[in-house]
Order: C-alpha cells, then structure tokens, then sequence
C-alpha cells in the first residue's frame, strides 16, 4: 500500500473544507430553534446552545475563508466529503449535549447526536424525565435534518454546489440503487425532495395538533415521525398518546415516509399512474399486509387481543413502523409472540422503498434479488432460455443486479463481523447481533422490545463507537463509508 501522505495531493481537500464549512454553517442555524425554546423555558437550557452555536460558527467561518486554487470536485471528493459531513457535524452537533446539565460523556453525546442524524433512534439517555425540552427538540430536530439529508440540503440551498460535483454528492448520500434526477439540475431536484419533505412535516404537526398533543409534543414527533427516526419526548414514547386518532395519523406518516420520495413528487403533479405501474409501491403494500396478517394471527394465537383495536389499528401501526425503520412499538409487543419477533427481525433488515426516510436494505434490492433467483431456477429447466430481471415494467441490466447482490452480500456480512465484535467486547450473542442488525438497518428499536438484557446507556464505550460506525455505514449504504478503507481510494 502507497503511504497516504504521498497521494494526499490528489485530493481537494481545501475545497472539502470550505464546503464543510456552509455546512456547519446550516447547523448552526439550526441550533438557533432550541437556544430559543430554552429562552422562552427560562431553565438555563439555552446556555448549552450558545456556546454550541458560537463554537460551530467559528468553526464555519474560519473553514469557509479558506483559499483554493481549484473549485474542482469530483467522484473521490464527493465520497469523501459525505463520510465527513456526518461525522464532523455530528462532532458539533453533541456539544450541546455536553454542556447540558445531563452531563453526557463524550462518548454517549456522540453516540446520540449520530443516532438522530442517521435516524436510527439509538439512545444512551437512561430516562427524559427532567431533560430540557431545548435538548428534546435538538434530538428530534437531528433526526429530521438526517432524514432528507444535509448535503441534499445544502445542494438546494448552495447553488454553486450544482457544478462542483454536485450530482455526484446527491448520489454518494441519497438511498437507493438507482437516483432519478427529477431536473437536469440537481439543485431543482434537491429542493424539490425537501419542499416535500417539508410541507409533509407541517401536515403532520397540524394534524397531531388536534389531539390531546400540546404543540411541543406535535412538533417533536412530527420531525421524528416523518423522519422515519423515532424519538420521542417522554420515557413512555407513543403509549403517553394511547390515542386512536395520533396512531393512525402517525401510521399514515410512516407509511408516506417509507416511499420514495421522486415517486411522491410525480404524484403531486398529478401522475398517479406512476404509484399504480411502480413495483417496488406495490411490493411495500403487499409486504405490509402480510405482516399485519402474521401479527393479527400472532396475536391471536397468543391471547394477547382484548378489543378490535388489538386486531386492526394496533398490529398495522406495527407493521409500517418497523418496514419504515422509525421503531416506535406497542407497549405489549414483546407478548405477541414468537412469530412476531420474526417479522420483526424480517421487516428490520428488508426496510422500505429505496429514495425514501428508512433504513434497512431496501425492497428494490429485495425484489431484484427474488426475480434473479426465480430466473436462475428458470434456466435450470431450460438451459437455452434469455431471462431478464424486470422492475416496473422495464429490463435491469446484469450490471445492476451484480451490483444489488454484492451489496447484500456485504451487507450481511457488516452485520456478522459487527455482531461478532460486540460479542468479543462482552455483550450477549443475542444482544451483539441484534445491535448490530438494528444500527446498520438504523431502526433503533427499544431494548425492552426486542428482548436484549442491556440498554444501550450501559454497554461498553469500544461498543457505543462501533454501533455508530454501523450507524453510519447503514445511513450511506455500506459503499461511500467503506471504500474509504480500501488503499485503491487513495490512490491516483
């Protein structure tokens, strides 16, 4: 392997800086919203935030004044860059966390601002009762600028962006194994997915605004619910609303947050067609009925039912949850039984639609995976035969579908070398696998679900980095985080 130092030249990395740079910039400005919630809450909370806010704007401006010859950015650049974006922002991001008075290791305040970003929803917080609402806001604020993007947001907001690399950060950070520009110029497509994004958001928050919900709470789980990401303000999460009204205002959300959002925006100009012709939509509404089936069965065979909510609002509301990744559960799923934990298991690893806010492999590569197995069981029959992996009507070529295998290849494999290695690091087998599965598909379910022994506030710290790593992995779709470790990246 050629040092690093010798190709270091190769790479642009004034230009990276100085884009980093607006970056911190925007996130700083997002810091501004809690800092005024904790002036209106007079508790001191807004402290934290000022000095996040001075700190992460210094650090803006000193990066964005630097000179560059070159203004150049291309595909190594673009991968750099994304890896880097989330993890320098999520290093700012935690400051309020640490001088909060919580008192977060720095450790645990990384842990839970790269959670937010990546929408995972992993919390080392022992309990929220008595955090201030500042510090609830900024997580659930995390895990909506993490569900479109921030790199897609500066792409909107920058325009500069749209010709240095830009098409190619949209596709090293957007999900999916194909991205359809929606404009020839990805700075319309960027703000078009987040105008989307943003008046879905603000649907949301008016719709939970008429229940019981105060407007504190309507706006925290409005972020964290169109995010896909799960956060909540209280201990007791989505039962504090044991409300049929919230659940299925929610489930709807969910349900809109798992579909890809270039196949939204052709809704919106009146192209229903595009919903009715699309594989992998209808594959999402089928997926999600069989597994409210297999609930509804599950809880029946257990005893677990007592009135038809049990038998309908209940077990759908489940099944969007974990297909999208956001992980709010019900109170007694862990007493629906075994077959439940399945699905679960199932509906965690397969995700939602490619292009959308949850996690997990996604349907596309599923469904692609499936057809290619069916044609090769074909032509076991009838060796002479052509057949063709077909997705909306339309032919995939081999070089998609070798690259759709080897991703769940390796996919499989980051969860088997991370389960490992939380086992080597003390945890139980069940609860090393079942971390690693929920950090890398960033569904972050509640410990006392999944039936783990330990919370994620008392595993060990070598564990707590290496759940973020697979946080982020999972987040940019193991290739943009993983090339960087491979000597040909740094090589001319």
């Amino acid at each position: 392997m050629v040092p690093f130092f010798k190709h270091k030249s190769y790479i642009n990395f004034r230009v990276l800086l100085r884009v980093i740079g607006w970056l911190l910039m925007i996130e700083g400005g997002f810091m501004a919203l809690p800092t005024l919630l904790g002036f209106i809450d007079g508790d001191n909370s807004a402290v934290p935030f000022i000095i996040g806010t001075g700190i992460t704007f210094t650090a803006a401006f000193s990066l964005m004044s630097l000179k560059t010859r070159s203004r150049e950015m291309g595909k190594r650049e673009a991968i750099l860059l994304t890896s880097l974006t989330w993890i320098i922002l999520s290093l700012f991001g935690m400051l309020p966390f640490l001088f909060t008075h919580s008192h977060l290791s720095v450790t645990d305040a990384f842990f839970e601002t790269i959670s937010g970003f990546t929408t995972t929803g992993m919390s080392v917080i022992g309990s929220l009762d008595g955090v201030p609402r500042s510090i609830l806001l900024w997580r659930c604020l995390l895990q909506w600028i993490g569900g479109m993007g921030i790199i897609l947001f500066t792409l909107a907001v920058i325009p500069m962006l749209n010709y240095q690399g830009g098409m190619m950060l949209f596709n090293a950070e957007v999900t999916g194994i194909t991205h359809d520009k929606l404009a020839p110029r990805v700075s319309y497509t960027a703000k078009s997915l987040w105008l989307i994004y943003i008046i879905l958001t603000l649907l949301l928050i008016i719709a939970l605004l008429f229940s019981e919900m105060t407007t504190f709470d309507a706006i925290c789980y409005g972020l964290s619910t169109m995010s896909t990401g799960g956060f909540s303000t209280s201990d007791l999460s989505i039962t504090e609303w044991d409300n049929l009204y919230v659940k299925i205002v929610m489930a709807i959300f969910m349900f809109i947050g798992g579909i890809n959002f270039s196949l939204i925006y052709q809704g919106t100009r009146g192209r229903f067609d595009t919903f009715r012709n699309n594989t992998v939509f209808k594959v999402y509404l089928s997926w999600i009925g069989i597994a409210y089936l297999l609930f509804c069965f599950n809880v029946w065979r257990t005893g677990s039912g007592h009135d038809w909510i049990d038998y309908s609002i209940d077990p759908i509301f489940q099944a969007i949850s974990l297909a999208s990744s956001t992980g709010m559960t019900e109170p007694d799923f862990s007493d629906w039984g075994s077959i439940s934990t399945v699905v679960m298991i199932v509906l965690i690893f397969t995700g939602a639609c490619a292009g959308s806010t949850s996690g997990g492999a996604k349907l596309d590569r599923i469904i692609i995976l499936l057809k290619f197995m069916r044609n090769q069981f074909y032509q076991m029959m009838h060796p002479s035969a052509v057949t063709t992996v077909r997705i909306n009507g339309q032919g995939t070529s081999y070089v998609l579908v070798q690259k759709v295998l080897g991703f769940l290849f390796l996919y499989i494999l980051v969860i088997m070398v991370g389960g490992t290695l939380l086992t080597i690091m003390g945890l139980s087998l069940t609860d090393s696998f079942f971390y690693a599965l929920s950090a890398i598909s960033n569904a972050g379910l509640g410990t006392e679900v999944a039936c783990v022994t330990q919370h994620y506030s008392t595993i060990p710290d070598v564990a707590k980095w290496l759940l973020a790593l697979l946080m982020l992995i999972g987040r940019l779709e193991l290739y943009t985080v993983l090339l960087l470790f491979t000597p040909m990246f740094w090589r001319k």
